[in-house]
């Protein structure tokens, strides 16, 4: 028997330290105007060092969504954590959680697709549902990305857009046949994976004795690198072919999305797309503007505020799509 998975409760958090645009145009040639133009951008958040991890932003995200689903925490059977700036290079954040909320040895799996990470979750998570495999999974976005950011006038064309934070959902088992996730889809095409991408010391084109025996403070070849018009080039065209595909699927068309939540990359992605597809500003849901790109937790953070703020109701099209480093892209087509 396949069942249906919805998703039942929703929470985000995100740290207190608030950098704006003019905060950062203390540390690097730029401006308020120069980052608002180009990427939509006022602020962003970032984690307090030593007090705040994507850790524990992911757990106080998942009490809320926990909260919100109206289940006791141990009702929780698997755990699903997207991240790409995990607490330590291995294990995974999501065995962290487990250990944090008290939860009595369940399974944990770590998602490493970047911005489209929170969507592969929730793939993963309706699948295990639909099988009967699971009752509840925790899926979770959380990043903190602040510490491997370049902040000066070198490394500002990245520094100015990621933030910090993180957004949880607790997809349950539901018979409403009507309603929950109708399908998501995937893809990947690593032929561009160095056009976004970061290398980890140890396993990239040095090892961590060499960078340190160097010591060399001109070397950025570790800090994370965008090719930004390339990136961007791709991303309008992903977006818009994964939301089809997941309208084509389910027998729908444009004029059934009732609210479209993106992956907060850059503000002229979602407006270019909002634009293709004839949608209202009503329709599609932004908050960029206050947290730049927070890759993972973007999705289930906007998503969150979206249904905070009552602008999904039961029984709307709810689309969700993402486009990242790898390259990866996602859609999850939803029945609220």
């Amino acid at each position: 028997m396949l069942y249906r998975s919805k998703i039942k409760g929703l929470g985000f958090y995100v740290p207190d330290n608030i950098v704006t645009n003019d905060d950062l145009s203390k540390l690097m040639d730029t401006n308020d105007a120069w980052i608002q133009e180009r990427t939509g951008i006022k602020e962003r958040r970032h984690a307090l060092k030593g007090t705040e991890t994507t850790t524990s932003m992911g757990v106080k995200a998942s009490l809320k969504a926990i909260e919100a689903a109206q289940i006791n925490k141990e009702e929780i059977d698997f755990i699903v954590f997207a991240t790409l700036s995990p607490d330590y290079y291995f294990p995974g954040c999501g065995v962290l959680v487990q250990k944090e909320l008290g939860l009595p040895n369940v399974g944990a799996l770590d998602i490493r697709n970047q911005c489209s990470g929170f969507i592969y979750a929730l793939s993963v998570a309706d699948q295990y549902i639909k099988t009967g495999m699971y009752k509840n999974v925790l899926v979770i976005g959380s990043e903190t990305q602040s510490p491997a950011l370049d902040m000066t006038t070198r490394g500002r064309n990245m520094a100015v857009l990621f933030g910090d934070g993180a957004g949880a959902a607790v997809v349950s088992r539901s018979d409403d046949a009507q309603k929950g996730i109708l399908s998501t889809h995937l893809h990947s095409q690593g032929e561009h994976a160095a056009e976004l991408a970061m290398i980890t010391p140890g396993v990239g084109t040095k090892w961590v004795p060499e960078i340190l025996a160097e010591n060399n403070p001109d070397d950025v070849s570790y800090y994370p690198y965008m090719n930004g018009q390339f990136v961007f080039k791709n991303a309008v065209v992903r977006f818009s072919e994964v939301i089809e595909e997941g309208l084509k699927a389910n027998g729908l068309t444009r004029a059934d999305i009732n609210m479209l939540v993106p992956h907060q990359a850059n503000l002229r992605i979602s407006q270019f797309i909002q634009h293709q597809f004839k949608l209202t500003d009503e329709q599609v849901f932004n908050n960029i503007m206050k947290y730049g790109n927070t890759t993972a937790a973007s999705v289930p953070i906007a998503l969150t505020e979206a249904v905070q703020q009552g602008k999904i109701k039961e029984g709307d099209l709810v689309v969700l799509a993402a486009f990242g480093s790898g390259f990866t892209w996602a859609s999850a087509i939803i029945r609220w």
